[in-house]
């Protein structure tokens, strides 16, 4: 289900559900019973248009993580496995098999359901592997492709001004009232349909270590990262700033201090309940000196997803363009 068209009237974080059956704090409904896109109605075309805008220099950047570079997934995954083969003299084809979730992704609106097994506007986990719908599939994501305002928060240049060190593979829990004000500093001022990358350094991190410590981080249950607080104030910022995405480069964009320790776990309500896309493991270095190098912060943003129908995820082939 494609829209184009102008999103409705908001409706306050206040006054979600929409109905007493719905999860908690769900947007169910909000833009029809049977949209699959949620908050990406949001990048209307007066939207797209005001995103152009932010094109100043010409210059692009890609955002997608080498698919190559994660050698020690998380959480158990498969890494890359890449075969070239000759289909005649001088000519060769190549086929690729990988988890959408390893590297840079977004997470579709069948990745995280809430425990009762629902996902957005309510389809089910029992729907789902009986095969027999592609609702809430990427599929729906690639018949109009992600466009719109990109807009960096830069944690990792902000912590290197604070008192206390950071590491970017603790389980910092980064504050609606930080991202508020980098923001302010950074002159940055959100407007609907935004599309928010957040910054924590964990990508860097990661490339700096060797097989050995990787074997040891990334495979162990004591495996952390960085991203926004879990909190009822994180959830309510969200949605009533009217991002349209949210990506990090980190294993998630919330925080990560494992299940038994999580304050507040927010990714079945942003993912299922919110229909707000969550990227992660996006590669923000280099956007991040040419924020730095040109003094701003805001530009223009596409992806383009797999079209596969049913798909749970995919690379997000995105661009910044400054």
């Amino acid at each position: 289900m494609v829209s184009n068209t102008v999103t409705p009237k908001h409706v306050p974080f206040k006054d979600l559900p929409l109905h007493p059956d719905h999860p908690p704090h769900s947007a169910w409904g909000v833009w029809g019973a049977d949209d699959q896109l949620g908050c990406l109605n949001r990048l209307t075309p007066e939207c797209i248009k005001k995103a152009a805008a932010e094109v100043k220099t010409g210059r692009s950047i890609g955002l997608n993580w080498s698919m190559g570079e994660m050698h020690v997934p998380p959480f158990y995954r498969t890494k890359l496995k890449h075969e070239i083969f000759s289909i005649a003299e001088n000519c060769n084809d190549d086929r690729l098999e990988f988890n959408t979730q390893t590297s840079s992704q977004w997470d579709g609106f069948r990745h995280w359901a809430f425990p009762d097994g629902r996902f957005y506007n309510g389809f089910t986990q029992a729907e789902l592997k009986s095969g027999r719908s592609q609702r809430n599939g990427i599929q729906e994501w690639a018949k109009r492709g992600i466009v719109g305002r990109g807009v960096l928060i830069d944690y990792v240049e902000y912590a290197k001004t604070s008192a206390e060190p950071y590491d970017p593979w603790s389980a910092t829990a980064i504050p609606v009232s930080t991202i508020q004000e980098i923001a302010r500093k950074c002159n940055i001022t959100f407007q609907p349909g935004d599309i928010l990358l957040l910054r924590t350094g964990f990508v860097h991190r990661y490339e700096s270590l060797s097989e050995a410590e990787l074997n040891a981080k990334m495979e162990g249950q004591e495996m952390t990262y960085p991203g926004l607080k879990g909190s009822l104030e994180s959830l309510e910022w969200l949605w009533d700033t009217q991002f349209s995405c949210v990506a990090a480069d980190s294993p998630g964009f919330e925080v990560w201090s494992g299940l038994g320790e999580m304050e507040m776990r927010m990714h079945e309500t942003i993912l299922s309940g919110f229909g707000l896309p969550i990227g992660e493991l996006f590669d923000l270095e280099e956007l991040s000196r040419q924020c730095a190098k040109e003094q701003r912060w805001t530009f223009m943003f596409t992806s383009e997803v797999l079209n596969v129908p049913g798909g749970v995820a995919s690379p997000p082939n995105a661009l910044a363009i400054l």
